[in-house]
């Protein structure tokens, strides 16, 4: 098993960046693609992005494409996810989660092997 731990967090002015990060502990770790997902007040979870094992293949909602990048470092059981240019619509709640394949946002209901804790992002006006 994968445990996760959101952090990094916090409230930063329209335009401004913060760098979430996902640390992990397990063995496996590097075995999963691990995703990052969202949810704001009133709606409903929404994929972010996500990162294959290898790091090599990355995939990202629309609304974030150029603005957010998704990286790991399996050295240090960590991902993160580099949040530039942020809006006021990207407050949320935000969630690392671990998945045994790629594409879950391919599927209703997708299973995760694992879900940090998850850390508030607010961007103010």
């Amino acid at each position: 098993q994968v445990q996760l731990v959101e952090s990094g967090g916090g409230l930063v002015q329209a335009g401004g960046s913060l760098r979430l990060s996902c640390a992990a502990s397990g063995r496996r770790f590097s075995s999963y693609v691990i995703e990052w997902l969202r949810q704001a007040p009133g709606k409903e979870r929404e994929f972010v992005a996500a990162i294959s094992w290898s790091g090599t293949s990355t995939d990202y909602v629309d609304s974030v494409k150029g603005r957010f990048t998704i990286s790991r470092d399996n050295a240090k059981n960590t991902v993160y996810l580099q949040m530039n240019s942020l809006k006021p619509e990207d407050t949320a709640v935000y969630y690392c989660a671990a998945a045994s394949r790629w594409g879950s946002w391919q599927y209703r209901d997708f299973e995760y092997a694992s879900w940090g804790q998850g850390t508030q992002v607010t961007v103010s006006s």
